[in-house]
């Protein structure tokens, strides 16, 4: 059978009998499919909890817009000429965009331009590069998160968050104020929140109970989030659904959608699991591919082995996760680190490392081979051939494909 996989911007081909495939793993996409502009002027114009967004923006006078930075899929240039209409409409013309960067590098200009697009650019006074070294304090969780905001998001009137809704590793759903917390703080207040990760509810696909995301929930009641709007992608980073409206009841209607479509369970293990991070921008470092890792663990037997295929063009993509990645052999030394010191970056490491102790992990990637070994991983330079051999050397080995590292539950 042959099966395709995303990799960096391109399709790789692969192929495995079927007497070896379990399964292959892929959500189920809705029945109908109206146009994205169909969905987009939907949600906007039936919002969860709140008026319409022109009409809850009336009577002000500025408004700052929260989008994702270009490690997300989320296609904001899609969006955001029907939110600015609606602004338009209520006769805003002070209105800024903000990149929530969290911890992530900053974007060229040219980068700038290609996730809101060419249209807005005469529409928005400023595009902003939100920077965690110039964040304020504006309170305290009741986890005790210190709250320091970039004060470009405090400047305006009505505050807009956007983004895409998906399983996340921790905090359970991307999505709603996770674009402001951690997308507009300081490193200080990421790191603090990160830390709840170590909890045992923070995990993909739980929300209430998960300590992380209950922190970054009450983070956005302090800042004051005013709308959200949010999408749902299918796997070739299309519009398939979206809600608009007050947050989190908004957010809330809009991971019950997020699981109707996207909710994936297996009943049994595999010897060996195939994944690809999702192609770019998912795999464009290994910090963004190594969701896709936790999203398969459990559907791997104790032993067995998770095969990644991400191309992470731009290395690990994080100073402080290479250096800890370094030591992702030894599990014992970073638990007990990270234990005694929270550290934004070490904490990809660590669940890397946690998982190292219970499968093999092997990496299709443009990682040097010296590289993927210092980190404990096998270096695949011939996939097919990798494949092929693996099958030959175990004629009954079972094998699971996840085409595009989506969260799966096992229920054996």
């Amino acid at each position: 059978m042959k099966i395709e996989l995303a990799y960096s911007k391109e399709k790789i081909e692969i192929e495995i009998p079927e007497k070896n495939i379990i399964e292959i793993v892929g959500s189920t996409p809705p029945r109908k499919k109206p146009e994205e502009k169909e969905i987009i002027s939907h949600a906007l114009t039936n919002p969860v909890a709140s008026p319409s967004l022109g009409d809850a923006v009336r009577g002000k006078k500025s408004a700052t817009i929260l989008v994702s930075d270009v490690t997300r899929p989320c296609p904001s240039y899609k969006f955001l000429p029907f939110i600015l209409e609606e602004l338009e409409k209520a006769k805003i013309k002070d209105i800024r965009i903000i990149f929530g960067l969290g911890s992530h590098r900053k974007h060229t200009e040219e980068e700038k331009r290609k996730l809101v697009g060419e249209g807005i650019l005469k529409k928005v006074q400023k595009l902003i590069d939100h920077d965690p070294e110039k964040c304020e304090l504006i309170g305290y969780t009741k986890q005790g998160t210190p709250l320091e905001i970039y004060p470009e998001a405090k400047a305006s009137d009505f505050l807009i968050t956007t983004g895409n809704i998906e399983y996340h590793y921790f905090a359970g759903y991307s999505g709603g104020a996770k674009a402001a917390i951690p997308g507009i703080c300081s490193r200080r207040t990421i790191q603090k929140n990160h830390s709840l990760m170590l909890q045992e509810n923070a995990t993909a696909g739980r929300f209430e109970d998960n300590p992380v995301r209950k922190d970054i929930e009450e983070a956005g009641k302090i800042l004051g989030i005013d709308f959200i709007f949010n999408v749902i992608l299918n796997d070739n980073k299309n519009i398939i659904s979206a809600v608009a409206g007050k947050n989190n009841e908004a957010f809330v209607v809009g991971i019950k959608k997020y699981d109707e479509i996207f909710a994936l369970r297996v009943k049994e293990k595999a010897d060996l699991v195939i994944t690809s991070a999702g192609g770019y921008p998912k795999d464009i470092n290994l910090y963004q591919a190594q969701k896709a890792l936790d999203n398969v663990k459990q559907i791997v037997k104790e032993g067995g082995e998770i095969l990644l295929l991400a191309s992470c063009e731009e290395g690990f993509g994080e100073k402080t996760f290479e250096s800890w990645m370094a030591y992702a052999h030894d599990f014992e030394w970073i638990s007990s680190k990270i234990s005694k010191e929270f550290t934004l970056g070490g904490h990809k490491a660590y669940a890397i490392s946690k998982l190292l102790t219970r499968t093999k992990i092997s990496l299709y990637s443009k990682l040097s081979a010296k590289m993927v070994k210092k980190i404990g991983f096998k270096k695949i330079s011939n996939l097919q051939n990798y494949l092929d051999e693996k099958i030959s050397s175990n004629p009954r080995i079972k094998i699971t494909i996840v085409p595009s590292g989506r969260f799966v539950r096992f229920e054996g």
